[in-house]
């Protein structure tokens, strides 16, 4: 098609066709392809000035970049696309698009407050147009509340009137997940993977999420459960958590080189040896300051005489 409006000189037909050939080389993961499309396509539309075509081609390489995984330039193409369409009415839909997208770098920056806003703008926009892009919007709401640590929210959320229209797989395995956080269950947690795979570990963005949330969940687990003891079996501790003891052993060893807990491995005895928090001298810090301040002195002095000398 892209070769036959080249024939035909029909340059803005052309232009909407490589657009959408972008979009579909993009859910493929061809990457490298559909970046270097985009890049001599965005100079051509700016030239041209088509601002509704260039929102969605904007648009197009932020998710490209955030596939990338390079956040920078998927917000400085997000603004771009904000910018052209802040020019011209947007049409709800495509307004949905742009605030759907900026809840998901927001996300991935951690601040999930305003992702929540902006996944909630967007669920609005596509709930009135009955568009299916509305259940992913509402469940990325689910797991912003789930971040936050307010997990208690997601029942109300689901259970009003706008969350009740969706009720499906998806807004079941948000529940499940925050079900098992509230009750700081790991077992439930990975059951909840395991039952709903295809709408949690499928979905990069939320398994992205659920990936954090899982190893901050476990390390809680675990600091909770090695607390009372000064050393204990590593078998111990995998049956009192219900996980394999090969992957208890590998996130103990984790937690103690990120500085978790001050301990040690005895893999030779299976054991953890959990040493007591060094006490800093309150004498230590006092000292220094002093020494400090009688070199201060000593040079003060040295130049004094320097000038006497003179």
């Amino acid at each position: 098609m892209v070769d036959w409006t080249r024939a035909e000189k029909r340059t803005f037909l052309r232009q909407r066709v490589e657009a959408r050939l972008a979009a579909l080389l993009l859910e493929n993961q061809e990457y490298t392809e559909a970046l270097t499309l985009l890049t001599s396509l965005i100079k051509e539309v700016r030239r041209l000035d088509d601002k509704l075509l260039l929102v969605d081609i904007d648009l197009l390489e932020s998710k490209l970049h955030f596939s990338l995984r390079n956040l920078p330039k998927a917000k400085a193409s997000l603004t771009a696309a904000r910018t052209a369409a802040n020019a011209i009415y947007v049409p709800p839909a495509q307004q949905g698009t742009i605030d759907l997208q900026s809840g998901i770098l927001h996300a991935e920056e951690k601040d999930y407050k305003t992702a929540y806003s902006y996944f909630f703008e967007a669920f609005e926009a596509f709930s009135a147009l009955e568009d299916p892009k509305a259940i992913f919007s509402l469940k990325y709401m689910l797991l912003c509340k789930i971040m936050v640590n307010q997990a208690d929210d997601v029942t109300g959320i689901i259970s009003s009137k706008a969350g009740l229209k969706y009720l499906g797989p998806d807004v079941d395995a948000m529940k499940a997940v925050a079900d098992a956080y509230s009750k700081r269950s790991l077992k439930y947690f990975e059951t909840a993977l395991r039952d709903y795979k295809s709408q949690l570990e499928e979905d990069p963005i939320v398994h992205r999420h659920l990936s954090s949330l899982y190893d901050t969940l476990l390390e809680q687990n675990l600091c909770r459960l090695i607390e009372p003891y000064s050393k204990v079996e590593i078998v111990h501790i995998a049956e009192m958590i219900e996980l394999p003891v090969d992957h208890v052993e590998k996130k103990l060893s984790q937690m103690i080189l990120d500085k978790k807990f001050a301990g040690t491995l005895d893999q030779g005895a299976g054991c953890l040896i959990i040493f007591e928090d060094p006490k800093t001298e309150e004498i230590f810090p006092a000292t220094l300051e002093t020494i400090s301040n009688v070199g201060k002195v000593v040079d003060s002095l040295y130049m004094r005489s320097a000038k006497i000398m003179a």
